[in-house]
């Protein structure tokens, strides 16, 4: 795999000729809306197939997978263009292995809300390992109710283990500290909850359980790996692992909300597996800068690797950028937008998109039409494969995107490109 970084006179028709592959393949890939509106500062992937099968008449994918010894999963990875769809037709080349293998391999975990487009989830399932619809809150002892059910059987279906998220979200959809120590303070309320976690696991055909409270209080970080541990011991007789989510520590003592109930080491030991939210510097309230940026994200990792051993560790990946208004000022908001998106405003605004090479993340500034000056921070090809390759550095056991309902194809090809995506089921 190669990245290709688009410089002013390239055009899809020369890189094509370039790296001596299809334009077809480049729009592919890359899954272009536009192939004529190129930006300078863009990622094009460039991939080389190995093997490819021409299909003949009667082919399926699970035939050609099993003719070549790979896997339908793969075969959709490798053919984007497809969409996750086993909808081939005679004459149609379909990629079976690229010429340069894996790195590693690496579990890929994936959030979405039960709102998320079906043709995006389709497209996309291949390249999970797991899928996390989110989020069941809690009121007490009682569960409310996720309308979850199209999101677990489409990862089933897949072959994608599905994973029941819990969260600490009151009814205004915020993370609330004083919710998660109501729980924590009654043995009562726990128990009755971890059954009815159980019971709708099972009913849903839920393969594994992941818990993300927020802002817990500094009081309750024992009894919050304490509720952790019990909630793994009745997994256990299931199979179900355990994933906490937590905030991105980069010591111990680390002050603030968001910190001080967390701790990685008490939890470390009450949990199969950990997701570390490796994202968020830059946010909808803070001055410019890039959403994760990598040595702030790799220190978390460090950090992390002195409380758990890399075959516990998840790395958080935003699939997402902000917008910001320039001068930034104190109260201000910031405006999300998807990757592909990012790009598109780039074109419209005939800017250039440049590259922070400490960061390891694309930027670019713009003017509106009401003069305003706007800088962007969003994630490319690059900054993919600069977090994909810290996990591998580290052994880490995978990814965690953060989240799937925004389209990013060119992220999921530098994933696939990179890894020997593990199965779960």
């Amino acid at each position: 795999m190669d990245i290709h970084v688009v410089q002013p006179g390239d055009t899809l028709y020369r890189l094509a000729q370039q790296y001596g592959v299809p334009m077809e393949r480049l729009i592919q890939d890359n899954q272009l809306p536009d192939p004529s509106q190129l930006v300078v500062g863009q990622t094009i992937v460039i991939q080389y197939p190995e093997l490819t099968h021409t299909v003949q008449a009667g082919d399926s994918l699970y035939s050609i997978a099993r003719m070549h010894g790979t896997t339908a999963a793969q075969l959709l990875r490798n053919n984007p263009g497809l969409q996750g769809r086993d909808l081939i037709c005679p004459g149609q080349v379909i990629v079976v292995r690229y010429g340069v293998p894996p790195q590693g391999t690496l579990s890929v975990n994936a959030y979405a809300y039960p709102t998320i487009d079906r043709d995006l989830l389709r497209a996309t399932l291949p390249y999970l390992s797991l899928l996390t619809p989110f989020t069941y809150r809690f009121d007490g002892d009682d569960l409310i109710p996720l309308r979850d059910e199209p999101l677990v059987n489409a990862a089933l279906q897949s072959r994608v283990a599905p994973v029941l998220h819990l969260s600490n979200l009151d009814e205004n959809e915020r993370f609330s500290g004083e919710l998660a120590h109501e729980l924590l303070e009654d043995e009562d309320d726990q128990k009755e909850l971890i059954e009815e976690i159980i019971r709708t696991a099972d009913r849903r055909g839920y393969r594994w359980v992941d818990v993300d409270f927020e802002l817990v209080l500094a009081e309750d970080a024992r009894a919050y790996a304490r509720f952790l541990a019990r909630l793994r011991r009745a997994l256990a007789p299931s199979g179900r692992p355990l994933i906490a989510a937590l905030a991105p520590k980069t010591s111990a003592s680390q002050p603030g909300r968001l910190y001080e109930g967390i701790d990685y080491r008490l939890i470390a030991q009450s949990v199969d597996f950990a997701l570390l939210m490796t994202y968020e510097w830059g946010n909808l309230a803070s001055p410019p800068m890039a959403v994760a940026p990598l040595p702030q994200v790799r220190q978390v990792v460090e950090y992390a690797l002195t409380e758990f051993t890399p075959s516990q560790l998840f790395l958080g990946v935003p699939n997402y950028g902000y917008d910001w208004t320039l001068p930034f000022r104190e109260g201000g908001r910031a405006k999300s937008l998807n990757n592909v998106e990012a790009v598109r405003l780039a074109w419209n605004r005939r800017t250039a998109i440049r590259y922070d090479e400490s960061a390891q993340s694309p930027w670019f500034r713009y003017v509106d039409d009401r003069g305003a000056e706007h800088e962007v921070w969003f994630e490319d090809a690059r900054s993919i494969q600069a977090k994909a390759q810290l996990a591998l550095d580290y052994g880490l056991y995978g990814l965690g995107v953060w989240n799937l309902d925004r389209p990013f194809p060119q992220g999921w090809v530098v994933i696939n490109a990179m890894t020997d995506i593990r199965s779960e089921m």
